[in-house]
């Protein structure tokens, strides 16, 4: 199934973007990285994220991790937001830890590390396999039906049972 077609509950993208729920619920209520498939709407209800919402938290993620401050990365998920997302497997997210710089060849690169200051690189590319392969353990959800996914986890019983119950 195409991945456009599978959205992931809350639980499910913290797993797979190794953050925690609070992380996650922070990020949604402040804007920094939305569900795009489905947000919530009052008490009960669940959000949901496409693959590219986990990828990026993903990012976020490794950002904070390297000391990027929230208002930097902030910056740059606008950036890739009015990109529109295009292309993110294929670039690099470069920053020297004030800003961040998105690198779609291998002279942009150099051009930056020209500058002699220290810098670090996000390859996209294995972040997105990395959360590829996360999300292959874990449940997806149908956008259009609802119906429960289960990912490559023999030991998930009950909700194989649950499927063969609708």
């Amino acid at each position: 199934m195409a991945s456009e077609q599978i959205g992931y509950r809350g639980p499910t993208a913290c797993a797979a973007a190794g953050i925690t729920y609070r992380q996650l619920d922070y990020w949604a209520r402040t804007g920094l990285v939305e569900p795009s498939v489905r947000p919530a709407y009052g008490s009960g209800t669940q959000r949901l994220y496409s693959f590219r919402d986990v990828v990026v938290l993903k990012i976020v993620k490794r950002f904070l991790d390297t000391g990027v401050s929230l208002q930097n990365i902030r910056t740059a998920v606008q950036h890739l937001r009015e990109r529109g997302f295009r292309d993110l497997e294929r670039m690099t997210l470069m920053s020297d830890g004030a800003t961040v710089y998105e690198c779609t060849s291998p002279d942009e690169v150099h051009a930056l590390l020209q500058g002699g200051q220290g810098i670090f690189g996000i390859a996209v590319g294995v972040v997105w396999r990395d959360v590829e392969s996360a999300l292959s353990q874990l449940h997806g959800e149908r956008i259009d039906t609802g119906e429960t996914l289960v990912g490559h986890n023999p030991a998930d019983e009950l909700a194989r049972r649950r499927n063969r119950a609708v």
